[in-house]
């Protein structure tokens, strides 16, 4: 499966409870589209978290924009408002960044000449597609992933190869 390299999506909006829980539904389809099942929850997660802290921070109905961006092996999602004050990671609590920081790999935070971006990453690479091919069954009851092969003789097992010399001891 060839993945087009940098797929992105964009998405201007004035945050809202109602707003953020379209939203979340909106990132999880756009994962699911780009095969990246397992990264929906904490993904989705992790936005919720950002778009939340724009609305209780900056106020509600506050305007903002959500990017996604995926290349074929990471996953950036950024939150940019229109408010100069930076974030903070706090001690103690269980949300806002310190949430984002254990659902991701990396996140940071950058000013703009109109406020400031927050942004994470998570590694998403590529998934690796291969179909199931059906069992068939070989002459003698033996089956073989993929389909027939011609025997050629007696088939013949053998133990583990055991290769001699020395030993490297692990430090």
């Amino acid at each position: 499966m060839t993945v087009p390299l940098d797929r992105q999506y964009l998405v201007e909006l004035q945050v809202s409870a109602e707003r953020i829980s379209q939203l979340r539904r909106i990132v999880a389809a756009h994962l699911r589209h780009w095969n990246l099942e397992l990264h929906v929850r904490p993904v989705c997660r992790a936005a919720e978290e950002l778009l939340t802290n724009v609305q209780r921070h900056v106020g509600d109905g506050n305007p903002c924009v959500l990017e996604l961006r995926w290349t074929g092996r990471h996953l950036t999602v950024s939150v940019a408002d229109n408010d100069s004050r930076m974030p903070r990671l706090l001690d103690g609590g269980g949300g806002g960044l310190s949430r984002v920081m254990a659902l991701s790999d990396s996140w940071g935070t950058c000013r703009t000449a109109d406020g400031k971006v927050v942004w994470f990453t998570r590694y998403a690479e590529t998934p690796c597609t291969t179909g199931l091919l059906p069992r068939t069954p070989l002459p003698g009851g033996r089956t073989f992933l993929g389909g027939p092969v011609a025997e050629s003789g007696p088939v013949v097992e053998t133990g583990p190869v055991v290769e001699s010399g020395p030993v490297a001891e692990l430090v």
